[in-house]
């Protein structure tokens, strides 16, 4: 699995980056999820340039002209509901691709020696066939990289990929390895992250991270056993 960190080069992603983060920029969640959708675009051209193309002829008012052309048939798929502005950003510019849907979540469970353990719950997905087609998995956290994993077993269901791309706003070492070994490190695969943070909490968030990028998009959730 081909790893790839786009933060390492200095680019306008690094202004998106940074207001995402900031505390007082948060405060808009339209803006929020727009700079969510901005990087969303931004690694999409980056992404387009690894894919396959042809030559097609377009005619002008004036003459014939000669463009290059993506000729893989690409399926853009997000897990609910934070991937969502992530995916639309992709969206944007991968206009007439297919589209895959994949609702999954935490659940605190105990392991055989009564300690407690994080799984990710699958439960809902949407995908067309994805046989011999280049596959784009938008996730906006990778924390464990277990969210990831489920994702991309599960419209692995759906056929064989040509290639699949990993997309994360903010990752961490500890879910790159994580994906490396559950992944068994595999060649057609490539992790693009806009950036990689150091440190994982106790609680299983980023740090330094954003917050939940879910809650910052579309507001606070109420579990039913906070009621």
């Amino acid at each position: 699995m081909k790893v790839i960190n786009l933060s390492e080069q200095n680019s306008v992603l690094n202004t998106f980056l940074s207001e995402i983060r900031d505390v007082n920029i948060q405060r808009d969640p339209l803006r929020f999820r727009r700079n969510i959708e901005r990087i969303g675009e931004f690694m999409a051209i980056e992404v387009s340039k690894t894919l396959d193309y042809q030559p097609a002829e377009v005619q002008t008012p004036l003459a014939t002209a000669t463009v290059n052309t993506i000729t893989d048939q690409i399926v853009l798929a997000t897990i609910l509901r934070a991937g969502m502005p992530l995916h639309q950003g992709f969206l944007n510019i991968f206009d007439r691709a297919e589209n895959a849907f994949l609702s999954a979540y935490r659940r605190v469970g105990r392991n055989v020696h009564g300690e407690e353990q994080l799984e990710i719950v699958a439960e809902y997905l949407a995908a067309p066939i994805i046989e011999g087609k280049t596959l784009i998995v938008a996730d906006p956290m990778l924390a464990t990289g277990m969210s990831m994993e489920v994702g991309y077993l599960a419209l692995l269901k759906h056929g064989k990929p040509k290639h699949t791309h990993l997309c994360c706003t903010i990752g961490t070492p500890q879910a790159v390895e994580y994906l490396r070994k559950a992944l068994d490190d595999r060649e057609d695969v490539t992790l693009w992250c806009a950036a990689i943070d150091p440190v994982l909490n106790e609680k299983k968030y980023i740090v330094p991270g954003l917050g939940d990028a879910g809650d910052l998009c579309y507001g606070t959730k109420v579990h039913l056993s906070d009621r």
